[in-house]
């Protein structure tokens, strides 16, 4: 039986157990960061984009005949003909963008707007939810960028620009767009890598996130917790993706965007080179002390890197005083830089650092430029490599030189017309290949929408294969 005592000390114990609950312990932390006051200033900084291409006039159709009783037998074969006549269909486009200046200049992805006839942007702010007539000022294929004008009848509200290369991974990052059609979606994650490499074109580098990225969201806005934008969302992975977003850094965009409104299209540098990435035994090979910079596989004829007088084989570790640590940072750093202009190039030949100095030519229209020696991966779907013994002895290939096929992507085209590993690259379009720089050289100046043969011998069997390069 309880006394008085232990029905205090059963209430004592019950209100020191509600205290404890109703008081978070001292190392308790918030999930992350609170978005609201985030949301509403930069909310309508963000655009919905419709576009829309009308159906062109067909060519006249013959005219139908009026039934009458002599053709009552054959309506039915009539109403089939015509009824089944071919009929061009109105194409629609939707996509996200974000106004960049207080006078209408809006940011989008290229091919949210590409080839379209009639571009509408609805913007969203306090006094004006209006649709308003946009006209593309210019695009970049390349960059999958957009600039779009409106004429509206106020000041706008503008998203201010970040410094993408100080993004870090593992920071938070905010998208607002238009997914599915649902406009004014805010979603939030971190930034899963930066630097990555999807293989969309010469010039990847793309921020990866976790931040919900959607059918609808691209050409919008990736922001940073200073309310910056750090990149334009512009793909996720076929198939739902996981998770996993990406986007354009905005410095890229940054470089691209005044030429955009003053010409239209974008003028990039070139040097002339296809390089490789240095691998850890390219560097013992060539005795340097880490794996940095891009190694030279091939220098094109007359380029400027001919004239400067760099030579296959020498691996450029430094392009008008930026490092390159990696190979792939060459093609963009050689891009971005002014047409005409002098810039020294550091390199490492014969065991010792030199410079030289190198005039940046114009990038040829339709050209890739200067290339990362990954360009049959990206655009035939296969790995190639240069056969060593190791490699042969491993792939029962006689030979001892040459290049191989060491990787088959699924669904690429190499996979779409029987290219199989262990196959010996010996032609591609008529020009023998001995090495892997003539490879890299023939796939990556090949013209999109062009037909590519190549000769492939395995085992005692010898075939051509031919596709399209898309």
């Amino acid at each position: 039986m309880f006394t008085a005592t232990h029905r205090l000390g059963r209430l004592t114990l019950a209100t020191l157990l509600l205290t404890a609950l109703a008081t978070p312990p001292a190392f308790a932390k918030a999930v992350g960061p609170d978005f609201v006051d985030l949301v509403k200033k930069l909310k309508p900084t963000v655009v919905n984009v419709s576009a829309t291409k009308h159906p062109r006039q067909a060519q006249q159709q013959p005219r139908r005949p009026q039934a009458n009783p002599f053709n009552e037998p054959f309506q039915e074969f009539f109403d089939q003909f015509y009824n089944n006549q071919p009929r061009q269909r109105e194409q629609k486009s939707l996509g996200s963008g974000f106004i960049i200046s207080a006078d209408g200049y809006i940011l989008t992805n290229n091919h949210v707007v590409a080839g379209m006839d009639e571009v509408k942007v609805k913007i969203t702010i306090p006094g004006d939810h209006g649709d308003y007539k946009a006209v593309v000022k210019g695009y970049d294929e390349k960059l999958d960028l957009a600039l779009l004008k409106i004429e509206a009848k106020e000041t706008l509200p503008f998203a201010p620009l970040g410094d993408s290369s100080r993004t870090e991974v593992g920071e938070w990052a905010m998208a607002i767009g238009n997914p599915f059609g649902l406009s004014q979606t805010v979603t939030a994650g971190i930034v899963s890598a930066t630097g990555r490499v999807i293989g969309s074109g010469p010039y990847d580098d793309y921020i990866q996130t976790d931040a919900s990225i959607n059918p609808g969201n691209s050409g919008g806005p990736l922001f940073n917790l200073n309310g910056e934008v750090i990149g334009i969302n512009t793909a996720i992975i076929a198939g739902g993706g996981g998770g996993i977003g990406f986007a354009i850094p905005v410095n890229l965009a940054k470089g691209v965007v005044e030429q955009l409104r003053d010409k239209g299209k974008v003028t990039r540098g070139w040097m002339g080179v296809s390089v490789q990435p240095v691998t850890p035994e390219l560097a013992k090979a060539f005795s340097l002390e880490s794996e940095t910079g891009a190694l030279v596989a091939d220098v094109s004829k007359e380029s400027p890197a001919e004239k400067a007088g760099i030579r296959n084989g020498d691996i450029i570790v430094e392009f008008n005083g930026k490092p390159i640590a990696e190979m792939n940072e060459l093609p963009k750093t050689v891009a971005g830089t002014a047409v005409g202009s002098k810039v020294p190039v550091k390199l490492y030949r014969d065991g010792k650092f030199m410079s030289v100095q190198l005039m940046v030519e114009k990038l040829a229209d339709g050209s890739d430029g200067d290339t990362a020696g990954v360009a049959g991966e990206e655009r035939l779907g296969m790995v190639a490599s240069e056969l060593t013994k190791e490699l042969a002895a491993k792939l029962g290939i006689k030979e001892s030189s040459g290049v191989v096929v060491t990787e088959v992507k699924p669904g690429g085209l190499a996979e779409t017309v029987g290219i199989a590993r262990g196959d010996l690259i010996l032609e591609v379009n008529n020009l023998p290949i001995a090495s892997l720089a003539a490879y890299d050289k023939a796939v990556t100046t090949a013209k999109k929408g062009s037909t590519m043969s190549i000769r492939l011998r395995h085992g005692n069997s010898h075939r051509y294969v031919a596709f399209a390069i898309e």
